[in-house]
């Protein structure tokens, strides 16, 4: 029987101070004997199991069957494993937004890791919020961790269509609205959109932070990509198991893994699969907790040297089901080359390049070799300019060629009631050629920061055939969703940004080109209308609201409690080379 190593300290570690250390092992081993623990059990490496199955995420709707295999992997190689609750996310029933929610959950992950006693922790998360604020939470509590994901929902059909959410969702809500299709017809394809549980079947958030989970080395290779429903998922998540055992007693901290190097692969891994713009901030967030900060320029520096291998929308064509057959991460590791760090260390205790050794290449169509890119480079830019000093960013791959050099008036909506209001109203003075600009949905503003950058074409023009638009927001976008959009303007409208004094008839500039985002009005014309109009920053009265509005950081320090970030700031990544 394998016994606990000298490194790891099972069910004595973190007792309770009774005033009698004695009395209060004994009183904590009395109690879990309650439940039928021989000591013999109790004796053994102690795996905690976060488990974030609820009714309300279908996202999780197979976290059960994965904690039992996790249980089994632990197991096998003589530990204990327990599992224990933890706050679940679900992007559609999170109100305001998950984002509002997600480091709270980051907080009561980070405080029953250190409250309980474990030597290593599996981090079971999926929905878009769950695995930052998991990553989060373990970051900043220290103990040995390694995430696994829920993985990916399988693909349904529509009309001999192949559709899958929720890229295929906005594609058909956009349809509906432009009266393509009817009543009868959305009301057919929301029951086809999602044929299994687990998370979105495309390049979205939820697939991304799977991705940068496995690049950063905090999972184990070939974990992200297969879907939640197969055999594959239970495999991985057995192995997960055993290999938590494996790091507590070899005393492999998450700090040796969450390194520098590690947050620079996961950066250019997410940028050649064309993964969300959530991605940035998720990563930022993740990296503050570890004294890290990201330099949204040197990141840019990346992006124009990165090119988008992974043929899956919402830049591509394919799925994540098509994504794993292909070979999933290890042959995109593969594919980027020379472009990754080879000596990072993951969790199975080998090297990315001891890794990338041992994966066998096979001929397959949708993660391409750097000289046959989807997309040449930068599928992320980062902006900046007189709307934007603290930066914004677009996801280019995603977005129309012929607007992304672009000037236009601009159409202003002062928060999200102003434009639900009038964003289809037949009176609406707005044509294709217009800039559609959304203040109010940022961190502080909206609070939570929700992903209502995807600012719905305006009715009129939908019907008329218009498509795309360049639209402006100190918001998210969905990583499921496509078009010419300017996000995370920093700083945000609702803390005083310039944002705020945009007024509908203002010329906008987007040039990706020379990485600008600009309104042509003057410095003194902008700082006029500041003085007209003092800001008044949005307050809480009591609770999580409160503490959040006090705390909260903006969209380039990943929209994190400035009280959670590490004390001890450790420098930047990318590092400049």
């Amino acid at each position: 029987m394998t016994r606990k190593s000298t490194s790891a300290e099972g069910i004595t570690r973190g007792l309770p101070n009774y005033g009698d250390p004695g009395f209060s092992l004994f009183l904590r081993k009395a109690f879990i004997k309650g439940a039928g623990y021989t000591d013999d059990a109790l004796d053994r490496t102690v795996v905690g199991i976060v488990d974030t199955g609820s009714g309300f995420n279908p996202c999780h709707g197979n976290v059960p069957q994965l904690v039992e295999a996790v249980k089994r992997g632990v197991m096998l190689a003589g530990g204990l494993p327990v599992e224990f609750p933890t706050i679940s996310l679900h992007e559609s029933f999170s109100n305001p937004t998950s984002m509002y929610l997600r480091n709270l959950m980051s907080m009561d992950t980070e405080e029953m890791i250190r409250a309980l006693p474990v030597d290593a922790v599996v981090l079971i998360g999926g929905c878009d919020k769950t695995v930052p604020a998991q990553l989060m939470g373990a970051a900043s509590a220290g103990v040995p961790a390694i995430q696994l994901v829920t993985g990916s929902m399988l693909t349904g059909g529509h009309r001999g269509e192949r559709v899958g959410a929720c890229t295929d969702c906005r594609a058909f809500w956009g349809r509906y609205r432009a009266e393509e299709i009817d009543q009868e017809e959305i009301d057919e394809v929301n029951s086809r959109l999602v044929g299994s549980v687990g998370t979105c079947s495309v390049m979205g958030t939820a697939s991304t932070m799977a991705c940068v989970s496995e690049a950063l080395g905090i999972a184990l290779p070939g974990s992200a990509s297969p879907p939640a429903v197969t055999a594959d998922r239970m495999r991985i998540a057995e192995m997960t198991g055993t290999r938590a055992v494996g790091l507590a007693q070899d005393g492999v901290g998450i700090e040796q893994i969450l390194t520098p190097a590690a947050f620079e692969n996961a950066l250019r891994v997410m940028l050649a699969i064309g993964g969300s713009t959530n991605g940035i901030v998720h990563l930022a967030a993740v990296a503050g907790r570890l004294g890290l900060s990201l330099d949204l320029d040197a990141f840019d520096r990346m992006s124009e040297e990165t090119p988008v291998l992974v043929n899956l929308k919402p830049a591509g064509s394919h799925y994540m089901e098509d994504f794993h057959r292909a070979g999933g991460v290890p042959m995109l590791l593969h594919q980027l080359g020379d472009l990754l760090d080879r000596d990072i260390m993951t969790v199975t205790g080998r090297t990315v390049g001891e890794e990338i050794d041992a994966f066998t290449p096979f001929p397959q169509d949708v993660i391409r070799p750097r000289e046959n890119p989807i997309y040449p480079a930068g599928s992320i830019a980062v902006l900046r300019g007189n709307l934007a000093p603290s930066g914004a960013i677009i996801k280019r791959a995603a977005a129309s060629p012929d607007l992304l050099e672009h000037r236009g008036r601009a159409v202003v909506f002062e928060g999200s009631a102003d434009l639900a209001a009038r964003i289809d109203d037949d009176d609406l003075d707005v044509t294709a050629d217009d800039v559609l600009v959304l203040k109010g949905i940022g961190p502080v503003g909206a609070p939570g920061m929700p992903e209502a950058g995807y600012i719905p074409i305006p009715k009129k023009l939908a019907r008329q055939g218009v498509r795309d638009m360049v639209r402006l927001s100190d918001g998210r976008m969905s990583g499921t969703a496509a078009g010419t959009i300017v996000l995370h303007v920093s700083p945000e409208a609702a803390v005083g940004g310039p944002l705020a004094h945009v007024r509908t008839g203002d010329v906008v500039r987007l040039s990706v080109r020379d990485r600008a985002i600009e309104v042509e009005v003057s410095d003194e014309e902008l700082a006029r209308r500041a003085g007209e109009t003092p800001q008044t920053v949005p307050t809480g009265g009591r609770g999580y609201r409160k503490l959040f509005l006090e705390e909260v950081t903006q969209a380039e320090a990943g929209v994190d409690f400035r009280f959670l970030q590490a004390e001890d700031v450790r420098g930047s990544v990318p590092r400049t080379r």
